[in-house]
């Protein structure tokens, strides 16, 4: 009912608006402007019944404006003449739509900042903490659980500054009147339409938009974007979180009403179930795009439930994702079991690119092959698989083995990766 309401308000804070600019400009008397502003309040409104009425009427606008217009008429009768003045429906609620992104991006873009301060602080405090990387969700070579959470903090960073980019491009007044010519203003309609602009915080169009949506389209891209790039992060949490993997979990995890046991993963499940209802929203905004000449039939009405519903989810996914990581409990000793669960197959790139030094790197990864094929038929370690071949032994003696499959000695430029996203992050 929150999401009626602060629509219903924003449609009538366009109207009142645009009464006031109009009576200063001396377009209607300027008496008229306060009643309408006064009577522009949502609470005055069910909106359950101008949906209602919306169903014949086509659009949410017109039953909205005659009961504006009965209210007024209550307050002043010769004021309510000058309700809705050279507006069309669609320049009300288009510009409604576009003043409800404004007002809800600030929580969107402070809940993404919260996520990324704590992905930083994550990359921070684990610069060195090895860990299993994972390719095919295989354990691959190791990394530093500081490099996944800059990762985590390079896409969210990435995606904040592009979101924000989007609902910049969409602060724009849609005001066009009838068929976008602003004709029923005479030679005013600039005028008014620049004054407006300004006075709902918003950008004068060169021209009225109404049937071009590539604003709303990039928008609705960006926190499609978003969603999935959030989904991202939540699904590695959620991997990481696995019983048989425990490197990672939410300090408040939901509970089971079955299983007293178990602590489930509730904020990554709310940002991915965002990330996979996101992607169909965004393909309805771009199916609408294509209106016919100056107002379209059907595609714009396409945009009204699908739009907001795309800002909802985007909100609750970052909301819950800043949540998520800021309540991120890191097992670095789980990691570091991890590491040895293959007995030191996850190192055999560091002793392969050991030995091409000595005998090419197509030999070298043959001989490590097989001794890797060995350990997982016969058990063992692979530096006992090594260090009883005697072609491996001819160049790398047993200490030289045990030392390069070391985890925390094929890092790589880990530490630096993280360094640089930190410091581009903080500048």
């Amino acid at each position: 009912m929150s999401d009626q309401v602060d629509l219903l308000q924003a449609m009538l804070d366009v109207e009142a608006a645009l009464a006031e600019v109009e009576a200063e400009l001396g377009i209607i008397p300027r008496e008229a402007a306060r009643p309408i502003r006064s009577a522009a309040r949502a609470e005055r409104y069910d909106f359950e019944t101008i949906a209602t009425e919306a169903e014949a009427d086509g659009v949410l606008t017109i039953p909205l404006v005659r009961h504006l217009t009965k209210q007024v008429e209550a307050i002043d009768r010769d004021a309510a003449r000058y309700v809705h003045w050279g507006a069309t429906s669609q320049d009300i609620l288009d510009t409604a739509h576009v003043l409800l992104l404004q007002r809800t991006s600030p929580g969107i873009l402070a809940d993404l900042d919260r996520a990324a301060a704590a992905a930083a602080g994550h990359a921070r405090r684990h610069m060195n903490t090895p860990m299993a990387g994972r390719t095919w969700l295989q354990q691959s070579t190791p990394i530093t659980f500081g490099v996944k959470a800059a990762g985590w903090l390079d896409a969210v960073a990435r995606q904040r500054a592009a979101l924000a980019a989007a609902l910049d491009d969409v602060r724009v007044l849609q005001f066009g009147g009838a068929s976008g010519t602003l004709a029923s203003l005479g030679e005013r309609g600039l005028e008014v339409s620049e004054r407006l602009a300004s006075r709902l915080g918003l950008t004068s169009p060169a021209i009225p938009w109404h049937a071009h949506r590539d604003r709303f389209a990039r928008c609705a891209c960006a926190l499609g974007v978003t969603c999935g790039t959030l989904g991202k992060i939540a699904r590695d949490v959620s991997l990481l979180a696995q019983t048989e993997v425990g490197e990672a979990a939410e300090r408040k995890g939901g509970h089971s009403s079955a299983m007293p046991h178990k602590q489930n993963p509730v904020h990554a499940s709310v940002v991915l179930a965002a990330a996979v209802r996101a992607p169909g929203l965004v393909a309805t905004m771009l199916a609408a795009m294509p209106q016919e000449h100056e107002r379209g039939l059907g595609g714009w009405q396409a945009e009204w439930p699908t739009l907001p519903e795309l800002v909802s989810l985007t909100a609750g996914a970052a909301r819950a994702a800043a949540a998520m990581l800021e309540g991120l409990v890191v097992n670095e000793a789980r990691m570091r079991e991890n590491l040895q669960a293959t007995h030191g197959l996850i190192a055999s790139e560091a002793i392969a690119m050991a030995l091409a030094a000595h005998v090419g790197r197509s030999e070298a990864h043959r001989m490590v092959e097989e001794a890797a094929r060995r350990v997982r038929v016969n058990g063992g370690t692979l530096a006992d698989a090594l260090a009883a071949d005697p072609a491996v032994t001819r160049y790398l003696s047993r200490a030289d083995i045990d030392r390069y499959l070391e985890p925390e000695g094929y890092l790589g430029a880990a530490r630096a990766l993280v360094e640089r996203v930190l410091s581009q992050s903080s500048s």
